[in-house]
């Protein structure tokens, strides 16, 4: 490789690492993510998923279907988490508590193809026992749910009728298939496994071990 070539290369390379502009589509995942309501009433990922969270009494869950590539580009739920618009009228009763459910199905463009009009967002106060859990609470308001063998959250109220976590190419005009793949490390926290690192780490550290590269080349060179 030629001393002119090896800049070119670096940072291209470096280009797709980041994510600048101008580098190829970037790989997204189709699915549900999991979100509570915080205390000053905007929405957190939530860091366990629904098949272990056990919400409080006035607790409320919100799940939003997108395409996103990791946690911190997930879509949250376009509905505040207002407990008392949901559950204001409903009691708890002896045993049981309230969780409100926010329940947003997205839009259009991150549907799948054979589901291209989404139901529009809901939301539900479920009623249920003291100590059920977050997907028991979810079940109580928007069956039919589907999983898949690794616990992940595919469908809610029947909403995709197929697919789980697929791989899509993020474009411009909207995402588009980019074939099955495993689910990204945000889809991760929705099923009942800890969290995973973050794409954005993962690459930061891939970009900083080819900068040091570049900085041994270029002492190399001086040395010449």
């Amino acid at each position: 490789m030629t001393r002119a070539r090896f800049p070119a290369l670096l940072l291209a390379v470096c280009a797709v690492l980041l994510g600048l502009p101008g580098t190829a589509d970037a790989a997204g995942y189709r699915y549900w993510s999991f979100w509570e309501g915080g205390p000053e009433g905007g929405w957190t990922y939530a860091t366990q998923g629904p098949g272990t969270a056990r919400p409080a009494d006035g607790d409320v869950n919100g799940y939003r279907f997108a395409v996103s590539a990791d946690s911190r580009d997930a879509a949250r739920p376009r509905r505040a988490p207002d407990f008392e618009a949901v559950c204001g009228t409903t009691s708890a009763g002896d045993g049981a508590k309230r969780v409100a459910v926010v329940i947003d199905f997205g839009t259009a463009a991150d549907a799948p193809a054979h589901d291209a009009r989404p139901p529009a967002p809901r939301a539900a106060c479920a009623r249920v026992r003291a100590d059920a859990t977050a997907a028991e609470a979810l079940a109580a308001v928007a069956k039919p749910l589907r999983y898949d063998d690794r616990a992940l959250l595919c469908a809610i109220a029947g909403y995709p009728r197929t697919g789980c976590g697929e791989q899509v190419a993020t474009t411009p005009g909207g995402p588009s298939p980019a074939g099955p793949a495993s689910p990204s490390p945000a889809a991760r926290p929705v099923t009942d496994l800890g969290p995973g690192p973050s794409v954005g780490v993962a690459a930061g550290v891939a970009a900083v071990a080819v900068l040091g590269a570049a900085g041994v080349w270029q002492a190399r060179r001086r040395r010449r």
